[in-house]
């Protein structure tokens, strides 16, 4: 765990989220730590929620053209499911804060599934973006009850491992997941793949239901005292880096499918490859994040990964220009740096906020979901306008302005103040 500046919590916004967290975590630590094996169903879970998350980028042209809209239509899935999700994490937070956590992630797990299935006999658009919206909330429940599960059930001495085995499946989904789907729905159609995250999502529920201990409901912070945590002019400057950051990932990752296919001619199964190879970078980029900020500093971690992150998005829009025959050798060594430095910057930002904030981590760190998210769907808005405008080669063009807002804004940020990472 990256290392944190203790210090006082001293803004008017924050003084009543630190009065709930003083003494106390917002996952009760107080519970008897138990085996770690039953949280395999819960790193499934977030495989499943990841792969149906990531994958509907090497899906779009298939969609649009089965459900007969245009790809910049197709992309709104990804910008409503962002939505929904940037939104509804803190709204489900405090709704379901009095909840058997148990009992929580089976229900979020189960309306997961079924909304899995929803999508994949969804007769038309409507019902398919009706579905997602479904599959957003769902997520946007489970995975923060599940890492708070975990940590409570990992206790202290084991809370870091715990973790990480709840956050493995989202990184599986992203090297192994993805892939896959990409390849099941080019050979058996884009429904297929829903029906897939249907059964290891079922399977992830019978495993919470069968094998997970139940435990009591533990404290939460209300949405007013996020929102006065999201007020302070030193958290709300790393959160606008996360949004920005993310935005221009998701610019290009959307519509990576298309970007290949026009400007490298890529196509289905070149476009898994592709995908795996951007998983291995990101894994590998999210581990060596966290190793630079602790051993250099988060935010210096976050100004060299940013600068790489706009180096990429530049080879990236000159792969396009360069024609068919001449893009790979530039455009994939551009993916393989763009995932290694989106996701090692992305771990730092986690520092950054945790040093912010070390009473209010568990706060600080939703807010940082729900900013990812907020830019994900920025981003997928972004390149649908480039595409309706007919100029996918220029989505490059866009990420790399995202980047170097972000890079703008950490450096505005400033780095000299105690905890500022």
């Amino acid at each position: 765990m990256v290392g944190v500046y203790l210090r006082q919590i001293g803004t008017n916004g924050a003084r009543g989220i630190h009065r709930i967290s003083a003494g106390k975590s917002i996952t009760r630590s107080s519970l008897l730590p138990g085996s770690l094996t039953s949280l395999n169903w819960l790193t499934l879970g977030a495989f499943a929620i990841g792969t149906e998350g990531f994958m509907i980028a090497g899906l779009l042209p298939a969609l649009a053209r089965n459900l007969n809209v245009g790809i910049p239509a197709a992309g709104h899935l990804v910008t409503a499911f962002s939505l929904a999700y940037a939104i509804g994490a803190p709204v489900m937070a405090v709704l379901t804060a009095g909840l058997e956590r148990r009992r929580l992630l089976a229900v979020a797990m189960g309306c997961f599934t079924l909304a899995n299935l929803l999508a994949a006999v969804a007769p038309g658009y409507a019902g398919l973006l009706a579905a997602r919206l479904l599959l957003a909330l769902s997520a946007a429940s489970f995975m923060p009850a599940a890492s708070g599960y975990a940590a409570a059930l990992g206790g202290p001495e084991r809370h870091g491992r715990a973790l990480s085995m709840v956050m493995n499946g989202l990184t599986l989904a992203i090297i192994a997941g993805v892939p896959l789907g990409v390849l099941v729905g080019d050979g058996f159609g884009w429904r297929t793949t829903f029906l897939c995250v249907a059964g290891l999502a079922a399977l992830s529920l019978l495993g919470i239901l069968a094998r997970l201990p139940r435990q009591p409901a533990g404290l939460t912070a209300s949405l007013g005292e996020r929102v006065a945590l999201a007020k302070r002019r030193d958290m709300l400057a790393v959160l606008a880096t996360s949004v920005l950051t993310v935005a221009g990932t998701f610019t290009v990752y959307t519509y990576l499918g298309i970007f290949l296919a026009d400007g490298a001619d890529l196509g289905q199964r070149g476009l898994a490859l592709v995908l795996l190879g951007f998983g291995l970078s990101s894994a590998l980029g999210t581990r060596l994040g966290g190793s630079a900020a602790d051993r250099w500093g988060a935010r210096r971690t976050v100004i060299i990964n940013s600068g790489l992150a706009l180096l990429a998005y530049l080879a990236l829009s000159l792969g396009a220009v360069l024609g068919p025959a001449r893009a790979m050798p530039v455009t994939l060594p551009a993916i393989l740096l763009w995932g290694l430095a989106s996701w090692g910057l992305m771990t730092a930002q986690q520092a950054r906020l945790v040093a912010l904030a070390p009473a209010l981590a568990p706060v600080s760190l939703s807010l940082n979901s729900s900013a990812i998210y907020l830019g994900s769907a920025t981003g997928a808005a972004a390149g649908a306008l480039v595409i309706a405008d007919g100029a996918v080669g220029r989505l490059g063009w866009v990420a790399a302005g995202f980047s170097l807002a972000a890079l703008l804004a950490v450096l505005i940020s400033g780095g000299s103040a105690p905890g500022r990472g």
